[in-house]
């Protein structure tokens, strides 16, 4: 029997779940900065080391019982996780995370060992009644979303804390989250249902300045952790994950198309005054054919140019292109307009049939177009417009 899957995580849930390949990675990632306040790191990289049952681990000679939520390490290896130069700044963080109620600790071995506790780790993990060893590079473990927001209000986050609470808020396919469906998006619960942000709020919630916001997120791009996709105007920035889904649910990752998101998020589509013409066109204009309505008048204020059309109409097709319809990189593809509103309407809906010359069965799409507000600053209105494509059917 066959059946179809629909992936869905849900926003309200209080705990995600962080995957020890995921960590180990980032903590050989030496180009991602630990400068700063990394009390987030520090603590995920315990608990990620904690048992979820009870095992014996023997060092030196002698053999420790280790209990859930627990572990025993050498201090040279909490030195070499928290990336510090000395033993008794790793024994400082340990002293600082015991103090906020995060972790108990105690040394053994003559002070060359160190036994660490996470608090309230049966409230979030479970912890088996069997001694068993605990693998510490596979699986995962849950992690509370509001230790995530204590952990970064401490200080300045560093680059590595901000990776993690850009993961720790990601969602999919959510609908309470607007564009969750087009990929992994961080949102972060301010309960609008919408991710969009600016730097002004990032700065803010990390203790750094927007410059830095700028710097670091656009390193994270370079370095493919994800896709800032920034609008103009106040419009803000949405950030979306790039390896997520093949980390959580071992399912391909998908592309993030700005175009497509744009539409999703109802961003204006800026029509230039001058026309400039790119270098490759995904469409030619003699490929595009608009059909006028009876009584049309152009000049009305609900009517859309021809030009801005064929414009518009190019757009879309780059984002079918990148959906995976192969007729929008065909050269010989014909594009046809019907109108299916008035022009005297505000909004203009049209009828657009994607048919292919070799007499394939053609795609339809109906097309919105709604006006976007000017920029205040600018004496005479800028043309834009708001497409928001709807797959209708293919006949």
């Amino acid at each position: 029997m066959d059946y179809q899957l629909e992936l869905k995580q849900i926003v309200d849930y209080p705990r995600c779940r962080i995957y020890r390949e995921f960590l180990r990675s980032l903590m050989e990632d030496r180009d991602i900065r630990t400068n700063g306040s990394s009390y987030l790191f520090y603590y995920m990289t315990l608990c990620s080391y904690a048992n979820f049952r009870s095992s014996y681990r023997r060092i030196e000679g002698i053999s420790y019982l280790v209990g859930p939520g627990e572990w025993i390490c050498k201090t040279s290896e909490l030195t070499e996780w928290f990336r510090t130069r000395f033993q008794h700044q790793a024994l400082s963080i340990l002293d600082f995370l015991q103090k906020q109620n995060y972790i108990t600790y105690t040394r053994l071995g003559r002070n060359h060992l160190v036994k660490f506790s996470i608090n309230g780790w049966k409230q979030h993990n479970t912890a088996l009644d069997y001694n068993y060893p605990c693998l510490k590079d596979v699986g995962f473990f849950f992690f509370p979303i509001a230790a995530v927001h204590e952990l970064i209000s401490m200080g300045k986050c560093s680059e590595m804390d901000i990776v993690l609470d850009l993961w720790v808020h990601a969602i999919y396919n959510d609908g309470q989250v607007q564009g969750s469906e087009l990929g992994p998006v961080v949102y972060f619960r301010n309960c609008t249902g919408s991710p969009l942000t600016n730097f002004s709020d990032l700065a803010l919630r990390w203790g750094i300045s927007k410059a830095t916001v700028s710097r670091i997120l656009n390193k994270l791009q370079d370095k493919e952790y994800l896709s800032l996709v920034s609008f103009t105007g106040r419009h803000g920035s949405v950030i979306y994950l790039c390896s997520y889904l093949s980390t959580m649910f071992n399912i391909s990752d998908v592309m993030i198309d700005k175009e497509e998101i744009c539409m999703t998020f109802q961003i204006p589509v800026h029509i230039p005054e001058t026309s400039s013409i790119p270098e490759a066109e995904p469409i030619r204009e003699e490929q595009i054919t608009i059909m006028e309505a009876e009584n049309s008048v152009s000049g009305q204020a609900g009517s859309v140019s021809k030009p801005h059309m064929k414009k518009i109409v190019q757009k879309v097709a780059q984002i079918l292109a990148a959906q995976g319809v192969p007729c929008c990189e065909c050269p010989r593809t014909l594009y046809k307009l019907y109108p299916l509103s008035d022009c005297k309407e505000t909004t203009v809906k049209y009828s657009l049939q994607i048919a292919c010359p070799d007499g394939k069965m053609p795609y339809r799409f109906e097309l919105t177009l709604s006006p976007a507000s000017p920029p205040e600053d600018n004496s005479s209105p800028a043309l834009s417009r708001q497409a928001d494509t709807e797959n209708e059917e293919r006949r």
